[in-house]
């Protein structure tokens, strides 16, 4: 299922030749989904939320339209039964996708937390995420893996709860990793860059 959904999402937001150059990432597809899953939005309140200029929402919304997963409607776009299908794939890889306070662990101004199921064993160094998260804009990222009953973090900790308390329970009650989840927190200068962060490096371990 993930790669036939990592090949859609890259066919959905890759250059189309010989058009022009595209100014939006799989991330704001993602978050276009995500915004419509909830509930039909016109063409300038969607280019505001994922704050994205007139001609790159345009393409977005066609792209979107021709893959079938849109129809535009007077209350704006909304997602066909196959977008939800599209959507309800991606939620089932990353289930809880939340705005993270601060704390010991993450102190950005603003920081955003993903749960990605099942991916522990694609994370090696970390390097790969951290990468993908600081090209997209944020600042900071940590990569924590649920494992043997504990969060782990490579190289520094075996057990965040013992190392780092306060952030490990609101890691454990808020997002309520299982064996071999991956959490993903990214922190940057505003919530928009923070969530792109996180999603880019959490879309790294299913892309990778």
């Amino acid at each position: 299922m993930a790669m036939s959904l990592k090949k859609f999402m890259q066919d959905i937001s890759g250059k189309k030749a010989p058009g022009p150059q595209i100014s939006f990432t799989i991330f704001h597809v993602f978050h276009a989904l995500e915004l419509l899953a909830q509930k039909p939005l016109g063409r300038n309140k969607l280019a505001e939320k994922l704050n994205v200029g007139d001609g790159a929402v345009r393409t977005i919304i066609n792209r979107l339209r021709d893959a079938g997963l849109i129809e535009a409607s007077k209350e704006g776009c909304y997602l066909t039964k196959k977008g939800l299908d599209v959507w309800r794939q991606f939620e089932a890889i990353f289930p809880k996708r939340i705005q993270f306070a601060q704390s010991e662990l993450s102190a950005a101004p603003f920081n955003y937390a993903f749960l990605v199921k099942n991916r522990g064993e694609k994370v090696k160094s970390a390097i790969d995420q951290r990468d993908a998260a600081i090209i997209a804009g944020a600042r900071t990222a940590l990569v924590i893996v649920f494992s043997h009953g504990h969060l782990c973090i490579k190289s520094v900790s075996d057990n965040l709860e013992e190392a780092y308390p306060r952030a490990a329970n609101q890691i454990l009650s808020e997002l309520a990793p299982q064996e071999n989840d991956v959490v993903i927190i990214a922190g940057a200068e505003t919530a928009l860059k923070a969530k792109r962060g996180a999603f880019a490096a959490s879309w790294s371990l299913i892309s990778g």
